[in-house]
């Protein structure tokens, strides 16, 4: 058996983040998760839907891997990517890296890790692998997935091989910090003002806060949208809530780091900033208790009322990312 030497394998609350911690903590850089959730940019929100779906997604975040790509400009990592349409270059470019004694991360589709007991296809998946044997690779994922866990290499070779939405050609890659990084204090302000300036101007109406105004109003449709309403409608608020965001669609995260960042920084853009996501955390919860709930009733009344809600959210967030994109590196301006 061939494992990383010193490895913390905290589990954490979303599987990208998770991944980053496990890769940053064996590179001496320990950083909470909401820090790394919001050095990364990460939060976002997205209406997703099409005909080939069954039903629409709600994500609360940036795409996979690009809260990665936020997270080592912001701290000035070298972040090394491996893509390949070759599984055996793929384990070859892995197996050279816990050879080396180092963690690498791994982008895959998580339905085919067998300690999975929810079986979904989901491409964007991230865990840490940090050692293998001749039947099994032993890797970090989630505390809800059970943090330091294993899967056989077969349904490994299967996860990274998958092809679907969000999914990439076997990706793999390691964090590398340089001599002298910036204290992570110093990099707040530019992670949060280029977070809100996504938010607040997104290219698109299904993206940001005219995203979360256009599930407001399709929410209500969702009895009529779904084949099975009382599947479809507690699944979607199941996702919000447990699958991996850190509850309300990753809200909860991004308050957490907001009221880390008051700690170092004294703003009162910053604090208006953090009252109001608090706030939109509450109500995050509260629209999914509600389409759960619309589910099992059966009643368009409990998706009015999300779809209220859901308005508030698009205001609020809205007030909230206008707050945090005036910050300056010296407080309030």
């Amino acid at each position: 058996m061939t494992t990383v030497g010193d490895i913390d394998a905290r589990g954490g609350q979303h599987c990208e983040t998770t991944a980053l911690g496990v890769l940053l903590r064996h590179q001496g850089i320990d950083l909470s998760e909401p820090m790394l959730f919001g050095l990364g940019s990460g939060l976002s929100f997205l209406y997703w839907d099409s005909k080939s779906m069954g039903f629409p997604f709600l994500a609360g975040r940036v795409k996979p891997f690009d809260l990665t790509r936020n997270l080592a400009a912001a701290l000035d990592l070298e972040l090394q990517v491996e893509e390949t349409t070759s599984p055996r270059k793929a384990w070859r470019n892995v197996a050279a890296v816990i050879d080396a004694d180092r963690p690498v991360g791994l982008q895959l589709d998580s339905y085919h890790l067998e300690y999975f007991t929810s079986k979904v296809h989901f491409g964007g998946h991230v865990v840490a692998l940090y050692g293998y044997d001749d039947r099994d690779a032993h890797l970090v994922d989630t505390a809800q997935q059970g943090g330091a866990v294993s899967t056989s290499l077969t349904s490994l070779a299967e996860a990274r091989a998958a092809r679907g939405p969000m999914t990439a050609a076997h990706r793999s890659f390691t964090l590398t910090a340089t001599r002298n990084p910036p204290p992570p204090r110093e990099r707040i302000v530019p992670a949060i003002t280029a977070c809100a300036d996504a938010f607040l101007d997104p290219p698109i109406a299904n993206l940001g806060h005219r995203g979360i105004e256009k599930a407001g109003k399709l929410v209500r449709t969702w009895l009529r949208r779904a084949d099975d309403p009382q599947r479809d409608l507690p699944q979607a608020a199941l996702l919000m809530e447990q699958a991996g965001t850190g509850g309300a669609l990753f809200r909860n995260l991004y308050r957490d780091f907001l009221a880390a960042c008051t700690h170092h920084l004294d703003s009162g853009h910053l604090r208006t900033g953090l009252t109001l996501y608090t706030e939109a955390a509450t109500l995050w919860t509260e629209a999914a208790t509600l389409i759960a709930r619309a589910g099992t009733s059966g009643s368009e009344q409990d998706l009015v009322q999300a779809g209220a809600v859901l308005h508030d959210l698009s205001r609020v967030e809205r007030e909230a990312m206008r707050a945090l994109s005036r910050l300056r590196p010296r407080g309030p301006h």
